[in-house]
This record gives C-alpha cells, sequence and structure tokens, in this order.
C-alpha cells in the first residue's frame, strides 16, 4: 500500500465486487463511467476502484480456464469477502446493493425503478413479499442477461427487451440461488417457455436437448426451425459465470422424467 492510501474496508469490498460481478473483464478500467461513480461514492480514485476489480478477477476460476488472469496481489480481505460472496449468492449481492443505495442516499427499490405506489392496495406482509420478489426478478435478470451480454443464448437474439431471465434450478427450489447468475440463462421468450415446462434442456456439457414430444411434430416448420433444429448444439457461452452443474442436473432429471 502507498503511503497516505487507507486500507479497503469490507464494506467498500462488497461494493467493489458487487460491481465486479455486473461487468466484463473488458469493461475494467478507470474510464468506465460506472468505476469512476463508485470510486466517487466511496472516496477513492477510479484507478484504485479498477485495480480492486482486477484482483478480484484474479481470483475468477473462470477466467483462469479462459487464460484471463488479473493482478495475483488480491488481500487475504479481498479472498474473504470474494468467498462469502461465491457461496452467499443471494445475501451478500443483496448486501451489495443495499450498500449502494444508501451511498446514493436512495432505496434499492428506487435503484431499480420500482413503483411502490402499485402495491398500496395490499397490505403489511403481502406488500413486503411482493416487492422483494419483484425486486429480486429484477436483480436477477440484469445479472444474467449481462452474462450473457444481453444475448439469447439459443438464438443470439440480441434484443434485450425479448429476452427472458430464466432459472435452470426453479424458484421455489432455489433458496439462496435466486439471486445467482449461475443459475439462469438469457432467453428468448418461446425458448424461456420451454424451458420452463421442461421441454427442452441444457446438458451438463452445455449442449441443448429437446423433448422427443418435438419429433412427432417434425413436419411442421416452426416446430423444425425453433426446435428439432437445435437438438445438440451448443448454447452461447456466458461471459463470466457459468451454470453449476448441481443445477443442471435437477432440471435434467426433471427433463427425463416427463
Amino acid at each position: 500500500m502507498k503511503q497516505g492510501q487507507s486500507l479497503w474496508t469490507k464494506d467498500e469490498l462488497t461494493l467493489a465486487i458487487n460491481l465486479y460481478t455486473k461487468l466484463l473483464f473488458g469493461q475494467i478500467h478507470q474510464g468506465n463511467p460506472l468505476i469512476i461513480e463508485l470510486a466517487g461514492l466511496i472516496g477513492r480514485t477510479p484507478g484504485s476502484v479498477a485495480l480492486k476489480l482486477v484482483n478480484f478477477a484474479s481470483l475468477d476460476p473462470v477466467l483462469k480456464q479462459r487464460s484471463i488472469k488479473g493482478m495475483s496481489n488480491a488481500s487475504k480481505l479481498d479472498k474473504e469477502v470474494w468467498d462469502e460472496y461465491m457461496h452467499r449468492w443471494d445475501e451478500k449481492y443483496m448486501e451489495g446493493e443495499v450498500l449502494l443505495a444508501q451511498r446514493k442516499h436512495t432505496t434499492v427499490e428506487r435503484l431499480y425503478a420500482i413503483n411502490l405506489d402499485e402495491y398500496q392496495e395490499s397490505e403489511g406482509r403481502e406488500v413486503t413479499r411482493s416487492v422483494k420478489v419483484r425486486l429480486n426478478q429484477s436483480i436477477f435478470r440484469g445479472a444474467v442477461l449481462s452474462n450473457y451480454n444481453n444475448q439469447c443464448c439459443i438464438t443470439g437474439i440480441a434484443i434485450p427487451s425479448l429476452l427472458v431471465a430464466s432459472h435452470i434450478a426453479p424458484w421455489s427450489k432455489g433458496e439462496g440461488n435466486r439471486l445467482n447468475p449461475q443459475n439462469g440463462f438469457a432467453l428468448n421468450a418461446l425458448h424461456d417457455k420451454a424451458f420452463d415446462k421442461h421441454m427442452i434442456t441444457v446438458t451438463e456439457d452445455f449442449k441443448i436437448k429437446i423433448s422427443p414430444k418435438f419429433y412427432t411434430q417434425k413436419d411442421t416448420p416452426a416446430i423444425k426451425q425453433n426446435f428439432i433444429d437445435i437438438d445438440g448444439k451448443p448454447l452461447l457461452e456466458p461471459k463470466k459465470f457459468y451454470p453449476k452443474a448441481e443445477f443442471l442436473k435437477l432440471h435434467n432429471e426433471i427433463f427425463a422424467s416427463l
């Protein structure tokens, strides 16, 4: 540490890793407006924030597999924060969003443009639950679409308004991983529906598998184009967070049982 620089606090590191999860490696530089903004919020230079994100990159196993390496001088606290974040996604991601909202003197709901007036007719606990679900959906969507560079991972469609962030392990069974981009695919609405109904799945070697039911309508042009022609094809790879094998296995098992 250079003379005059203060040690990073855990809150600052939580804010930094929260931003790291939202950026691609090539976006980590001191000229990025999001890095400049965070630097202003925590009283550090954009260069300092960018270096800290590069340090986190050195801990990222996916980047290591792609031979992309950050600076290998991550501190003990950097590693601690990284490990906590990767193993307690929902809790730590939301913690980062709350800290960010506090630094901006606002609320997480306002950061995600959630209009609380929509929930005024509901009461008490139901309001809290509805807002939380809506907020979680918004956060998850942002993380997943960013992970696939705002593209459908089956078709390559790059129109965000047509894309859905699909959970691999269903919401009801995804406790603790509802915000985890490793539990999601960016899909167009048609394939999202088929995936949700387990009429298509993704194997552990990252290839598409379709239900045999589609082959009973193989002469229907739309069925052939949208399903039969993609059977066995590889998905577009995520930019950072690869789906966990345990989530894919669960989806595969339900697919096979139908």
